[in-house]
């Protein structure tokens, strides 16, 4: 302590230590394809948070509230930082959208399930389980996640609604943008990036993924030039003239093996379950 001119007693500032210092803030995400693997970054404004944790999980838990948080993929991966905020002193989200997707071979989505006690928690959808690298880099400080992606894709179409279109009554009210997907399941691949939405710069553009309040599909079977998809969800169409019917089947038809495609809701129901024809619930008609 120093005396000053009032008689007071202050104390000296004390120097900054990593025990005092601020917390790392999470400000940006970002996912790309390199030779061979998807690379998804986390960058941080500060130091790169000391404590992370990374690891398969059978499904996401919202941190606080302990509900399931739904991500598209048929593998997830947990990414955890410990001592690390995703906010500004105003509350306000630091590191953008709290769900995004990608049109990678392995990364389909990211989606924030904590952001809970300085705790930072995300789940990332992949197309399948596959070997991973976690490792920092600095200036600027990030956490990066390498996944392998050798395998082989092919192109496939998903088809979403074009606001503008559906706006101006020009149809057809859909525009189709291009995913890799894994073979055989070429269908299913398709089906899934539907479900996973439009990308950042899509949206931008106006795509947009009518539900219809489906969550997802439990399964897809091809047989006999039929496609049978399986919704879940309390599935709805809302008086709507436009459904997540009119996205599904032209991204399945867009197949050869694919002449028909009957849609069900979770119940197990649809209008006409046999014949040469398409088929939606009753939930989705008009």
């Amino acid at each position: 302590m120093v005396a000053t001119s009032t008689g007071l007693l202050a104390v000296p500032a004390r120097a900054a230590t990593p025990q005092f210092a601020a917390p790392p803030t999470l400000v940006g995400i970002r996912a790309t394809h390199h030779h061979g693997l998807d690379r998804l970054v986390f960058e941080f404004r500060g130091r790169v948070p000391t404590q992370r944790d990374v690891r398969y999980v059978s499904r996401l838990i919202a941190d606080g509230s302990g509900r399931q948080v739904n991500a598209v993929g048929d593998a997830l991966l947990q990414i955890r930082f410990g001592r690390a905020d995703g906010h500004d002193r105003h509350g306000n989200v630091t590191y953008g959208p709290a769900r995004r997707t990608y049109a990678l071979p392995g990364v389909i989505q990211v989606v924030s399930t904590g952001n809970f006690e300085s705790t930072l928690t995300f789940g990332a959808g992949l197309a399948k389980t596959v070997p991973y690298r976690v490792y920092t880099l600095t200036r600027p400080s990030r956490v990066v996640v390498d996944l392998v992606t050798r395998y082989r894709t092919v192109p496939a179409r998903a088809y979403f609604l074009n606001t503008a279109a559906y706006n101006t009554g020009r149809r057809p009210y859909t525009t189709a943008v291009q995913r890799p997907v894994i073979p055989p399941a070429t269908a299913y691949g398709a089906l899934q990036r539907l479900f996973a939405g439009p990308t950042q710069t899509e949206k931008a553009q106006g795509l947009r993924f009518v539900s219809s309040k489906a969550t997802g599909f439990s399964k897809l079977t091809v047989k006999h030039g039929i496609a049978r998809v399986y919704l879940t969800g309390r599935v709805t169409g809302g008086g709507s003239a436009f459904t997540i019917a009119d996205e599904i089947r032209p991204t399945l038809k867009q197949f050869p093996s694919i002449k028909w495609v009957k849609i069900y809701d979770a119940a197990g129901t649809t209008q006409q379950p046999t014949g040469h024809s398409d088929s939606i619930p009753q939930s989705l008609e008009p």
